[in-house]
């Protein structure tokens, strides 16, 4: 991923700056609006744009955070996000990107809307504002909101509970409006609706949807209602027709955002988390894909192939130096919570041998020696306590004399490339390290390919929330129903794309459709509860967490559960084996003592550089702990009994 250019106010002038003198009073180019002709169905796409940007990587960042997402050991933010040592840095893209992209356009679209009679783009306008602010909420807690987009330069901070309130009554002015009737002459919505094509019944599912993931987000408050959730339920997504699902293309010269320079039509949690070659799945997220936990069934989930990337290995070349066969070797993910691989300055990136290639280990302790030696796959000579390994032509290695990462080969990095990115056509988003040879580093993961959907609501997501609702009223027959649904559904949602990706003429086998037969083993497995008496809330979080991929819901979820310190009502340990990073240290940011504190846990993210350059006497009033270490550890609003 590439530096963020941060700026403060050029965004402002997305659509092009008023001039001082109007000499363009009439006749206005439609194809360079400005900031005062801009309509309705030229503004709203960008909204979607820049929120889907904020989205992708508050999803990216979150994971890094919840510990799904890994990266090499560094000193980025994203690293420094993995170790629970977090830097500032990581708070601004998020905030940037809707802010300054997305909601300072809102105010001015709900103006030409009304004018204009265009109810359903005040509905999508209503509908992204809770969004967007429900986004804030849950990543900052306090955010200027009822004063955030009025024109005033020091906006004051509102706490949690009223941008929660202002956020919910949004969504119900978003359906009021979508269920309107627009005026004569009124521009159609699917000329500007980037999302669902103009299709009202799906805004309208999605805004029932949202209300009834944030109902249930605030299931630690003494006003959380079921009846509220299941009722929002009724009218939200029944089937997978119904997912508000975005579409990405990987395209040639595609254009690329003066902010980040990310290609714009491309997926926006790969910009994220397989652009370049630094982040890896963790083992934790692996071990829930092939049951290897606490408990665990052992029994190998179809998803983990497509979800976990893959290198080649055992590759043989023929005289010319072509590849004529190898394996599959599949990621183990890194193990962030038991390993000392990433304060060993591991994992390192893999190269491709296009020649024989020697390299030299000095090892002084006698043990390490051996079973270095002992693990060696290759042909090797050892004098003292010198090994020198000869990689063959062909095979993958890592270029360092540090002994102990000579094995990262294992942890195969989730880059996918693109067209912007070199690579080699519209469906062939192998990562190949060199160009000197077919040889793939990386298949990619099902998420973050340049052309993955982005899945802003699935049916899926609401299946497994009825799940929980009513596994908390104690309505095991009706939680276990509603368990298999969503399992289901998450499959049959992958299976949709995996066949797009096979009809197009991808050759990867990690896009490749799934085996049913292999799908149906797997529902009548070890791996799924087949009793409702036997099902717990850990198992319905464990499939909720797989079917959801990289999102900001998870760490939500983790959030509301208190990781797993086991002491959310009576639902014991619902994240098992999660434990803090091994590298962790940063006592002054993650202060809590014990994991039942909720204070030992990384609660949300320090308010943006912005906002503490030009906003500092509101950010400082807004929070007893604003821009202190404790910050990040502080649970937001709805984190809260």
């Amino acid at each position: 991923m590439k530096k963020i250019l941060y700026i403060t106010l050029s965004l402002i002038f997305l659509l092009g700056s008023s001039s001082c003198e109007k000499w363009l009073d009439v006749n206005v180019d439609p194809d360079s609006p400005n900031d005062a002709s801009a309509t309705p169905e030229i503004r709203l796409p960008w909204i979607q744009h820049y929120y889907l940007y904020a989205w992708g990587v508050a999803n990216v960042r979150s994971s890094f955070a919840n510990g799904t997402l890994g990266y090499v050991a560094s000193t980025s933010s994203n690293s420094l996000l993995c170790a629970w040592k977090p830097s500032q840095s990581s708070c601004t893209t998020i905030y940037q990107n809707w802010f300054l992209g997305a909601a300072v356009n809102l105010n001015p679209l709900i103006d030409k809307a009304e004018a204009a009679g265009a109810y359903h783009y005040l509905g999508a306008a209503y509908c992204i504002k809770a969004m967007g602010f429900l986004l804030m909420l849950d990543i900052y807690g306090e955010m200027p909101y009822t004063e955030a987009l009025t024109g005033k330069y020091n906006p004051v901070y509102d706490q949690g509970d009223v941008i929660y309130a202002g956020c919910m009554a949004d969504l119900d002015k978003a359906i009021e409006y979508f269920g309107m009737t627009q005026e004569a002459g009124a521009p159609a919505l699917a000329t500007g609706d980037n999302w669902n094509g103009g299709d009202v019944n799906k805004w309208i599912k999605l805004c029932y949807g949202l209300k009834a993931r944030y109902l249930l987000q605030i299931s630690k408050k003494a006003s959380y209602d079921p009846t509220a959730v299941l009722a929002a339920l009724q009218s939200a997504p029944q089937s997978n027709s119904d997912n508000i699902s975005v579409r990405h293309y990987n395209v040639e010269g595609d254009a690329t955002m003066f902010t980040t320079g990310d290609p714009y039509q491309a997926n926006v949690t790969w910009d994220y988390a397989a652009y370049g070659t630094s982040q890896r799945a963790t083992r934790w997220y692996a071990n829930l894909l092939t049951n290897n936990f606490t408990g665990g069934s052992g029994v190998i989930d179809p998803r983990m192939s497509k979800m976990l990337p893959a290198t080649m290995t055992n590759i043989e070349l023929n005289s010319s130096g072509d590849i004529v066969s190898y394996e599959w070797l599949r990621d183990v993910g890194i193990d962030m919570m038991e390993s000392d691989v990433r304060v060993n300055g591991g994992p390192l990136n893999a190269t491709y041998a296009t020649a024989d290639k020697t390299i030299v280990y000095t090892i002084s302790d006698a043990t390490a020696l051996a079973d270095f030696v002992a693990s060696v796959p290759h042909s090797f000579t050892v004098d003292g306590n010198d090994v020198s390994v000869t990689y063959p032509a062909g095979s993958f290695y890592i270029n360092s004399t540090n002994y102990r990462r000579a094995g990262d080969t294992i942890y195969v990095n989730m880059r996918a490339n693109s067209l912007s990115t070199s690579g080699r056509s519209v469906t062939d988003m192998y990562y190949y390290p060199t160009t000197a040879a077919n040889a793939v580093a990386g298949t990619g993961t099902f998420f973050a390919r340049p052309d993955s959907d982005s899945d802003i609501l699935t049916y899926a997501e609401m299946c497994f929330i009825k799940a929980e609702v009513y596994l908390r009223q104690g309505n095991a027959p009706d939680a276990y129903t509603a368990y298999k649904a969503g399992i289901q559904a998450a499959f049959d949602r992958m299976q949709i794309k995996l066949n797009e990706w096979k009809a197009a003429g991808t050759v990867n086998p990690d896009q490749m459709p799934m085996d049913e037969a292999e799908i149906a083993a797997y529902m009548a497995s070890p791996a799924v509860v087949q009793t409702s008496g036997a099902l717990t809330m850990a198992d319905i979080m464990q499939q909720k967490l797989l079917a959801m991929g990289f999102s900001l819901q998870n760490w939500n979820d983790m959030r509301r559960f208190n990781y797993s310190a086991g002491n959310i009502g009576s639902f014991g340990v619902v994240y098992r084996d999660y434990k803090r990073p091994y590298e962790f240290t940063a006592t002054n940011v993650m202060t809590g003592s014990s994991p039942t504190d909720l204070t030992y846990w990384f609660r949300r993210f320090n308010q943006s550089a912005h906002e503490s350059n030009y906003n500092n006497t509101q950010l400082m009033a807004s929070n007893p702990l604003a821009m202190q270490d404790a910050i990040w550890s502080d649970p937001v609003w709805w984190d809260k009994e």
